[in-house]
């Protein structure tokens, strides 16, 4: 029987390095997956799932209009092997399309791996975030550590002078030149480890 499950994790814990691991091991074993990636993710190109260690997959784009239910069902008479359905970025789904995975899960029997942050830059849930937390069937936490060597859960967004950073859009894009992975103390005090 298929589930959802999550993986969530701070900043640079390696998701997406797992979910390519994870689209590997079903090719090597003769199944076909599909890999989802949010389109406005385009710092690798749009329909990348690209992992810091420098090894990357085509993946089909998708913005918050895209109905992931039926797009995986059209695509079934086509790919018959389709064994399993890996999302990056998760965070940015919405509500309905965390509901459109349920329904490839239930309705389907296809298994979701869903990769993506628990909360932003100001320790609040993503709309996609909350919805799996609520609704996925295993929930599982990818660990990164802090500079000070705690398991890191939050994620601190610095500016151009890495700076930490407390207002502004929830959603803006970037990598290690933005964010900063630390735990829940050094994100509290808005420190980046860099005066350490």
């Amino acid at each position: 029987m298929a589930k959802l499950y999550f993986y969530y994790s701070a900043m640079n814990a390696g998701k997406s390095t797992i979910l390519l691991q994870s689209s590997y091991n079903y090719h090597e074993r003769g199944m076909a997956t599909l890999l989802f990636t949010p389109i406005i993710d385009n710092r690798y190109g749009v329909g990348k799932v690209h992992s810091r260690i420098g090894i990357e997959a085509e993946a089909i784009p998708f913005d918050n209009k895209f109905n992931l239910f039926e797009h995986v069902t059209s695509l079934l008479p086509t790919i018959p092997n389709l064994k399993c359905v890996l999302i990056d970025e998760a965070q940015f789904l919405t509500k309905a399309q965390v509901l459109q995975l349920t329904d490839i899960v239930d309705n389907l029997d296809i298994p979701i791996l869903a990769y993506g942050l628990r909360t932003d830059f100001r320790g609040d849930p993503f709309e996609g975030s909350l919805h799996l937390l609520a609704w996925a069937d295993n929930i599982c936490e990818v660990k990164t550590i802090c500079h000070c060597g705690r398991k890191a859960i939050m994620n601190i967004r610095m500016d151009e002078n890495n700076r930490p950073v407390s207002t502004g859009d929830q959603i803006e894009i970037g990598g290690n030149e933005r964010y900063l992975a630390t735990c829940r103390k050094h994100f509290k005090a808005g420190d980046t480890g860099q005066n350490s």
